[in-house]
Parts: structure tokens; sequence; C-alpha cells
């Protein structure tokens, strides 16, 4: 699963809206609909704060 898709389930699975999730995670709405949409030039740390607000971490992998 993608971080878009990721997301958006996630928030529909909180029963959150768009502007909810973009509240409790301090960013703008239209910047959650941009992650959702799977807008490639996003800033890390606002989504690192949404994923926060939803519950969910990013992490990384070594690859080999």
């Amino acid at each position: 699963m993608d971080l878009a898709a990721l997301v958006s389930a996630r928030r529909r699975a909180l029963g959150l809206t768009q502007l909810d999730a973009a509240e409790l995670a301090g960013v703008s709405e239209r910047f959650v609909r941009d992650v959702e949409a799977g807008k490639r030039s996003v800033r890390l740390d606002k989504v690192d704060a949404l994923l926060h607000a939803l519950g969910l971490r990013l992490t990384t992998e070594t690859l080999r």
C-alpha cells in the first residue's frame, strides 16, 4: 500500500474528515488532500505530523 492510500484508509478508519486530520496535525486541509492524492512534492516534516496525528509512524529500511 502506498503512502497516499495508507493515509486515506487510516483517516477514514478513524472516522475523520480531511479537515479533522489537518487540524489534529497542524497542517492545512489542502495538504492532507495533496498527500492523499499522491502529490510528490510535500514537506516531510508535515507528512510526519500528519502520520503522527493518525497514529502512524514513518520508518526507513536499509537496502542491501
